[in-house]
């Protein structure tokens, strides 16, 4: 029913913020309310999730952020509050870089996500995020050859966050190795020198 709220973040709480728009204030449940400030002038886009217990808005910074928050909403045995909750832990990409992977064993390490939910995330989620996947390419650093490229993303599949290959990533360039075992054994020590 609602695309976004434009308002005045009035208050920030541990789990949701409220947001003034027109003298009305929206409570709004978000899986980072601490990004926005009081008295700031903010854009949420959000999202009204109908129960028999209520009516409940989300919202989020972005529009990926609640295209994936939906995208989770449709694994069986994930509700908005699990959603929320597997969001809050993890920026939206490499959450979606360890969905794309196959990653369970990662993602088993978010609130109220067992073994049998975390295998039910992959398998209904899994080719449905390449919008929200910062994939590493070659295309976009024409210093990374193929054996790096595959390095690069073994790593991330080891449960390496995005962010902690991308610091190692212009190091493994300069190491000019030529196989991809050589970049993870090298991209290995120096994530774990850190």
């Amino acid at each position: 029913m609602y695309e976004y709220l434009l308002g005045i973040v009035v208050a920030i709480k541990p789990d949701y913020l409220v947001v003034d728009v027109n003298n009305i204030g929206y409570k709004i449940y978000s899986p980072t309310p601490f990004a926005y400030h009081e008295g700031q002038k903010t854009r949420v886009f959000v999202e009204q999730v109908v129960r028999d217990t209520g009516v409940t808005l989300y919202g989020f910074q972005s529009e990926e952020d609640r295209g994936l928050f939906l995208k989770l909403l449709s694994v069986s045995g994930i509700g908005p509050k699990s959603a929320l909750a597997i969001m809050a832990a993890e920026d939206s990409d490499s959450l979606a870089a360890a969905i794309e992977q196959g990653e369970v064993k990662y993602l088993t390490r978010f609130p109220g996500v067992g073994k049998k939910t975390a295998s039910q995330i992959v398998l209904d989620l899994k080719g449905k995020l390449g919008d929200y996947v910062q994939r590493i390419d070659q295309t976009a650093d024409q210093d990374i050859s193929p054996e790096l490229n595959d390095a690069l993303l073994a790593l991330l599949a080891l449960g390496y966050t995005k962010k902690e290959v991308d610091k190692i990533t212009p190091k493994l360039i300069a190491e000019n190795e030529t196989t991809a075992d050589q970049y993870i054994k090298k991209g290995l020590a120096f994530l774990l020198k850190k």
